[in-house]
């Protein structure tokens, strides 16, 4: 692996940019470009909570130079005329590399698989994110013709009959304030279903956003097994516990945080290459669906502009992980496994702080649960395919 903590730029570049930002030479590095296989640029059809333009514009801003789109869009990405709609906006609008997925079915309901097969070569894979597959049958046949296709599959997992109309974690903050909570068993039960269909079918798999201890525990026993899977996790899970929180829609996601051991099992799973990836499941809505507290606000935070530096910050610097292992989670894994190449670099001050402001985001979703912490990592720099997409 390359050791891209040592990685300097060259001493006439680095003397560029250091007269440029005025900032020693000994705190910026070039990282390779991040790639997130997990966002929402909501366009078409929500373009009043982002665009391809504003979502782009803020991966590059946090050092993205790839991502993936997910299908929850109107219209639903489930044909070759649908898909080709968002790739249309895309090849017009996008700043950096935005590979979108479509739908395991169609309309994302559940009902009835999708054209998988038309649209094999327009698609970084399958998911209905957003929604899990509930029909065990179905997503064995998506499987089956995904697998002949040489695609993924790439899985939210949630059971829906054991939600009971839950907005966050059933915990002790939910006993404690009177709310419905959202079990971890309405998580892993749906991932342990899909492991076993994954191995008798032989599909790759990807699960999005894991947040519980089983989650961990399940995806590492699959992958001791020879399971084809891979995870993600995102910086929300990994920082924060549900005694974190308060009554506020930046704190309202799903999967939702999490207990204390099911944080600590996250950790240990980013440290011991149970989860393959740091994905941000950057989800924003308007400042009014954001507004209305737990039990009202839409579900998703905004996540691409503030990833780097919050990991950055709690596990780089605590020494919890390496450079090194941040960068296989962030850029190499997920090109890896996605076959997505290397397209460009991003160049940050490792020493400089800043408080995470809001009103500095190029995302138009303004709500995330890192609002006011202070963290270090600043991002100068990052271009992709030859071309500066975002300079401080």
């Amino acid at each position: 692996m390359k050791n891209y903590t040592t990685r300097q730029l060259d001493t006439m570049l680095t003397d560029s940019l250091s007269n440029a930002f005025g900032a020693p030479k000994n705190n910026i590095v070039i990282l390779p470009g991040f790639c997130d296989v997990h966002v929402h640029f909501r366009e078409p059809g929500f373009s009043y909570k982002e665009t391809i333009k504003s979502g782009s514009l803020a991966a590059a801003h946090g050092g993205y130079t790839a991502v993936c789109t997910m299908p929850n869009l109107n219209p639903v990405p489930d044909t070759v005329e649908r898909i080709n709609k968002q790739l249309d906006i895309i090849k017009n609008d996008a700043v950096i590399d935005v590979y979108p997925y479509a739908s395991i079915t169609v309309e994302q309901r559940g009902e009835k698989i999708s054209d998988l097969e038309s649209m094999k070569d327009l698609c970084i894979a399958y998911s209905d994110d957003g929604r899990g597959v509930q029909n065990e049958e179905m997503m064995r046949e998506a499987m089956i013709r995904a697998k002949k296709l040489g695609k993924m599959i790439v899985a939210h997992c949630e059971v829906d009959s054991l939600l009971f109309g839950g907005y966050i974690h059933d915990g002790l903050y939910c006993a404690l304030n009177g709310m419905k909570g959202i079990s971890s068993r309405s998580e892993w039960e749906m991932i342990a279903r899909d492991i076993r269909l994954a191995k008798e079918t032989g599909c790759p798999y990807h699960v999005c956003h894991i947040s519980t201890k089983e989650s961990v525990a399940l995806i590492r026993k699959a992958k001791s097994e020879g399971v084809d899977i891979t995870c993600e996790t995102a910086p929300h899970y990994l920082v924060f516990n549900d005694m974190d929180i308060e009554d506020d829609g930046r704190f309202k996601m799903n999967p939702p945080i999490r207990d204390e051991s099911d944080r600590l099992a996250l950790v240990e799973g980013i440290k011991d290459g149970t989860i393959d990836m740091i994905a941000t499941d950057h989800a924003p809505h308007s400042l009014e669906e954001k507004s209305q507290g737990l039990r009202n606000s839409k579900m998703g935070v905004v996540g691409l502009e503030t990833s780097f530096s919050v990991m950055y910050t709690y596990f780089v610097k605590t020494g919890t992980i390496t450079m090194e292992r941040l960068i296989e989670l962030m850029s190499e894994n997920p090109r890896k496994r996605f076959g997505i190449e290397d397209n460009g670099y991003t160049v940050f001050d490792l020493n400089q702080k800043y408080t995470v402001n809001p009103d500095n985001f190029l995302s138009m979703g303004k709500k995330t649960p890192f609002e006011g912490h202070e963290v270090y990592g600043k991002c100068l720099l990052t271009v992709c395919n030859g071309k500066e997409v975002y300079k401080a």
